[in-house]
């Protein structure tokens, strides 16, 4: 076993520069998913302007969220954990900074186009093509930063958390590819390449696997990592999260008719996706497990460990929404739950407590090693934002339950004579208390954002470049 590798071991500017990125957008997109939360709220703040109306901005918060926050802490994480574990430096230096400001290019593309109207209209597929062309020449870089950076790696093996990373970076080309196929009429618009029922059926072959893929494998990669790393304990089982894998990435794929159900989609295309989304309860439940029993021995850790606090938690709500997922998808239960907000409190499960509180977590692992630090500035700060993002996940959640099933009975409820019991705007009324609840929920979160900039802010400001370029150079093989 050698002792050290190159003495400018790992390229940790573009870590840095999308581990920040991280934290502003989100700040950015969880603001304005709290300002079009209020805007159910108090509808004056549409200001009646086009601009700023619920319809243009929401698609915005969906991307901001996703692609901007989620893509960059995914950025970020991979590319550290792909040159620890394979302990050699990214193939190259100068592609790699061009996924960054290739990716923020993207991002400013879709604020500035989004609230001016231009759109697909496709769930979180919105991007013109001129912007979903970048999109598809950055990520392809992306893959071969990754891949090839794997393929001059210094370690026999390949560590499971790139095998997640690897299978997210190459389904979601494919989805985004085969998804965007469209012919374009002038700069900003476009028509898609498939009618009807088909184009529904790629859409949400696509818009479910951007949740499957894109939302959940990429973290997966994230928890296998940072999960051990921060417990200071080796991962559960080895075994199952090779099972994991390959059960994850064969079943998630076929899961995007549960989308469907009801509709034009034939009856056997929905009942094959509702069976898939049954069957992905396995392992999906198989990874939640073993990320929770990598703590057995450390659960004392929690105690004084919030950002061990931050990987455990976010387990927890990938448990519960890979459990709830599968419920709402068999066709009995679609019924009631689908079109309500039942389904926007199940994605933000998934969006809040699953991927942004792993994002976090693994966010503040990171930080003080990329600044040459020895630790957050203020422990007492990641505390704060562990308990707002808590308390605001379950508000959220809660309240679009509640809500969920109150439109759901409400709208199927029907009088003797068969006309509806009650009107729209009854159910509407009745929600109003909810959506109170679920605005509040959203701004604890979003606070809890502004505290983790201040920290890294001042994480940042005491370190030196001196310290930041040695963190880089601590590379001795065996220390991973």
């Amino acid at each position: 076993m050698s002792t050290a590798i190159s003495p400018t071991a790992y390229n940790y500017k573009v870590v840095r520069q999308f581990a920040i990125m991280t934290v502003v957008w989100g700040i950015l997109g969880m603001g304005l998913g709290v300002f079009i939360a209020s805007q159910l709220v108090w509808p004056e703040l549409n200001f009646g302007l086009p601009w700023t109306s619920f319809g243009r901005l929401r698609p915005l918060h969906t991307n901001l969220v996703i692609f901007a926050f989620g893509g960059c802490a995914l950025f970020a994480t991979s590319y550290y954990v792909v040159q620890r574990t394979c302990q050699t430096r990214l193939i190259s230096d100068s592609l790699a900074a061009f996924t960054f400001w290739g990716w923020q290019a993207v991002i400013v593309g879709a604020i500035i186009t989004l609230p001016l109207g231009y759109t697909t209209t496709k769930e979180y597929a919105e991007l013109e093509w001129p912007l979903a062309i970048l999109l598809a020449i950055v990520w392809i870089s992306y893959g071969l930063v990754f891949f090839g950076t794997i393929t001059k790696r210094n370690t026999k093996h390949i560590y499971v958390g790139n095998w997640f990373y690897g299978a997210f970076i190459v389904v979601t080309a494919m989805l985004h590819i085969v998804n965007h196929a469209s012919l374009p009429v002038s700069f900003f618009k476009s028509y898609s390449a498939y009618s009807g029922a088909t184009d529904a059926m790629i859409q949400w072959w696509y818009g479910h696997n951007a949740v499957g893929f894109f939302l959940t494998t990429g973290f997966l990669g994230m928890m296998y990592y940072f999960v051990p790393k921060q417990a200071e304990r080796p991962i559960y089982s080895y075994r199952l999260s090779i099972v994991h894998f390959w059960a994850l990435i064969t079943l998630y794929i076929w899961a995007g008719p549960h989308h469907l159900h009801y509709t034009a989609l034939p009856d056997w295309a929905q009942s094959l996706g509702m069976a898939m989304s049954i069957i992905l309860l396995a392992p999906s439940w198989g990874g939640m497990i073993n990320g929770m029993m990598t703590l057995s021995g450390a659960w004392h850790k929690l105690r004084t460990d919030p950002i061990l606090r931050f990987l455990v938690v976010s387990l927890a709500f990938y448990g519960m929404s890979t459990f709830e997922g599968p419920m709402m998808a068999i066709k009995t239960v679609n019924s009631l739950s689908h079109y309500t907000d039942w389904t926007i409190g199940h994605v933000h499960a998934g969006a809040l407590g699953w991927v942004a509180m792993i994002s976090i977590g693994a966010i503040y692992h990171m930080i003080p090693k990329l600044f040459g630090r020895a630790q957050m500035h203020s422990i007492g700060l990641i505390n704060t934002h562990f308990w707002l993002a808590t308390i605001g996940t379950v508000l959220y959640i809660a309240s679009m339950w509640v809500n969920g099933i109150t439109q759901g009975l409400m709208w199927r409820a029907i009088n003797d004579d068969g006309t509806l019991t009650y009107s729209f705007v009854e159910a509407l009324q009745a929600s109003h208390p909810g959506f109170i609840v679920r605005a509040l929920g959203g701004a604890f979160f979003a606070s809890g954002m502004l505290f983790m900039a201040y920290n890294v802010w001042r994480t940042v400001r005491a370190s030196n470049p001196v310290e930041a370029k040695a963190a880089e150079q601590i590379a001795v093989v065996g220390a991973h």
